[in-house]
């Protein structure tokens, strides 16, 4: 279902328990592209549904994946959802994991899901308290979600009966049996083993032989007979001769135009470029807009773009608009760093496309999040002047619209009325109101 690589990336994740959930979502969604996010959960999927096959850390980090890796669309187009839920009413899992899945639910009042995610599994499990939580019964769970949650799929009675392909033949090597004794921890300073071999090296190949195929029943049924053959029927095996002579005018171009524009953003992804090499660049780009399908930028080499050349990654993003990766790029900017040059790009973006609300919404979150969560003073007074000069502009420019975030916004200003920018803001959102 996935291969070599991505089966060590994703085991890695698995064994990450002493980092925050939220940075491993984030690792999660760089590494892995969102066309292949269904492949990669159904093979988490498939080895959670083995209570043993992982670590009680290793589960709690895949309950976030599962849960996280759909978090930007809406509640419903997450496939894995009807899973969780029945993994939270399963009287037989530990009520750890069930907590934490109702936590990420939305379903505890315990804490909410950002609160979680700050935490790592180990310390998740360390302050696990069981009468902090209340367990909510199957019937109150779906009818809390009500139309959120996805209707049970068709349960074929042939793939019922099937074998699941989780677990090699224990004949073979390197493999063992799910209900085998030989699936177990061993003592503490020993390598885990699942079989005859090592326990990590076995997950991680069966990472790349799982399937959502099983071994099912044979269904023996007589072919169906043939129809009798009518006249003209087979005049398809003799086809006309007369074929058309295609030309391909694309062969022998110079692509030298497109080699030199490829190295310019080779240069700006590692720093600044000299105005003439911008200027270079922009006019490649209004002759040509294509040229950015080609030059060699992906979602993850965004941020070096934005931090070195601001202006340069405005323009590639308007060409990008209608690129079915869009959300990834908008996705890998709302998450990086904030800094001015981000703001910078994300200002000039809202003044020239029509920008998802959405967007925009968590920027401004994450940036009022990043002025709270910073320590230095100094830079803690800065980037907040920063970031009420970016507000001041988007709700001038009715960019946004001020009441989806007044309390959130409000209370931004109030905690820092210190500084003068926040206090125009506030002045402003008050005249506003």
């Amino acid at each position: 279902m996935i291969g070599v690589q991505d089966s060590k990336a994703l085991f890695s994740m698995l064994n990450a328990d002493q980092r925050p959930f939220e940075e491993i979502v984030i690792e999660f969604s760089s590494k892995f592209p969102r066309t292949n996010h269904f492949n990669v959960c159904c093979s988490i999927a498939i080895l959670l549904e083995e209570k043993k096959m992982l670590k009680p850390t290793q589960r709690l980090v895949a309950f976030s994946i599962l849960h996280q890796a759909y978090s930007s669309q809406p509640f419903s187009a997450n496939p894995f959802i009807s899973f969780l839920i029945n993994e939270a009413c399963d009287d037989a899992a530990e009520k750890m994991e069930r907590a934490f899945i109702l936590q990420l639910l939305g379903s505890s009042t315990a804490s909410n899901t950002k609160e979680v995610l700050k935490q790592s599994a180990v310390d998740y499990i360390k302050g696990f308290d069981p009468s902090s939580h209340v367990f909510l019964q199957r019937e109150q769970l779906q009818k809390q979600h009500f139309d959120k949650v996805q209707p049970e799929p068709y349960n074929c009675l042939f793939r019922g009966a099937a074998v699941k392909n989780v677990i090699p033949d224990p004949d073979l090597p390197h493999g063992c049996d799910a209900n085998s004794p030989e699936l177990e921890f061993v003592l503490p300073g020993a390598k885990p083993r699942i079989g005859s071999g090592d326990r990590d090296v076995a997950i991680t190949g069966m990472l790349q032989n799982l399937s959502l195929e099983g071994l099912e029943p044979q269904w023996i049924r007589p072919l169906p007979p043939r129809l009798p053959v009518q006249d003209g029927e087979l005049v398809w095996l003799n086809p006309d001769n007369n074929h058309e002579l295609l030309w391909d005018y694309g062969m022998c171009a110079d692509t030298s135009r497109g080699a030199a524009f490829r190295d310019l953003i080779a240069k700006a992804l590692k720093g600044p470029l000299a105005p003439a090499q911008q200027e270079q660049v922009l006019v490649e780009l209004a002759n040509d807009p294509k040229l950015v399908y080609h030059c060699g930028l992906t979602p993850r080499k965004l941020p070096d773009l934005v931090e070195h050349n601001p202006l340069i990654a405005v323009e590639v993003l308007i060409k990008l608009m209608n690129s079915t990766e869009i959300s990834e790029y908008f996705n890998v900017l709302v998450n990086m760093d904030m800094s001015l040059h981000s703001m910078e790009v994300v200002n000039r973006l809202t003044q020239a496309v029509d920008l998802p609300t959405g967007f925009v919404h968590m920027y401004i979150t994450n940036c009022i999040s990043s002025c709270e969560n910073i320590k230095d003073k100094y830079m803690q007074n800065r980037l907040v002047r920063l970031v009420c000069v970016f507000l001041q502009s988007l709700i001038r420019n009715k960019i946004i619209n001020v009441q989806d975030l007044f309390i959130e916004v409000q209370a931004f200003c109030i905690e820092f009325s210190r500084i003068r920018e926040a206090a125009g803001l506030f002045r402003l959102l008050k005249s506003l109101e």
